[in-house]
């Protein structure tokens, strides 16, 4: 899997090619973290000698896609990847099909459910306050909560991230987001990148 690091603010559009519809204007600096922005790479194309990319952007609807031209990125491939299954409530961090770490985790309630599907890192925000309810790192996902358009301020946006109710863990208690103990999610941090793969499911 390859990530792309944008450079400049570009137009996804929904094919490849200057004609193609706009969908997102992207900007080169994340909106919750105010750091820089990468995506991950799904599909790659030339058109009139120009090379787009077709990348997995963090909007809603859930797993939307946008052709953006290459130029306007650097690359570099991802070799890790995270699997969550819910049902297990575990979270398991692979290299190829070699599974590094297994987390037990806190998924979504019943009435707010973690939703599944493939998404990717968005971006790895460390928080300051390791005593805060979201712990001492929080990595928002290109998913969004299927029945939440807002929560807390926000839009209903889906992350990975630590948590001031260890207890918890293990348990269908979030409002859709991963719930890991703080020395597990510091691990996650290290260990993962952004555009890596978030496969959920169960």
């Amino acid at each position: 899997m390859w990530a792309g690091r944008l450079l400049v603010t570009s137009t996804a559009r929904a094919m490849p090619g200057p004609g193609g519809k706009p969908i997102k204007l992207v900007q080169p600096i994340a909106p919750l973290g105010a750091g820089p922005v990468w995506l991950q790479v799904r599909g790659v194309k030339i058109v009139r000698g120009v090379r787009w990319v077709q990348m997995l952007l963090p909007v809603r609807p859930n797993n939307t896609r946008g052709w953006m031209r290459a130029r306007d990125f650097t690359f570099r491939e991802i070799h890790l990847r995270i699997d969550i299954d819910v049902g297990a409530r575990t979270l398991a961090l692979y290299r190829g099909g070699t599974r590094l770490k297994l987390f037990k985790v806190a998924v979504g309630a019943p009435k707010t459910p973690t939703p599944t599907g493939r998404f990717a890192i968005a971006e790895i925000i460390p928080t300051g306050d390791p005593k805060a309810f979201l712990g001492p790192i929080v990595i928002p996902l290109t998913a969004f909560s299927n029945v939440l358009n807002e929560f807390a301020g926000g839009n209903g946006r889906v992350a990975i991230h630590g948590t001031s109710l260890p207890d918890l863990i293990g348990k269908p208690v979030s409002h859709g987001c991963i719930r890991m103990l703080n020395a597990n999610v510091r691990v996650l941090s290290r260990m993962a990148s952004n555009g890596a793969t978030v496969t959920i499911h169960g």
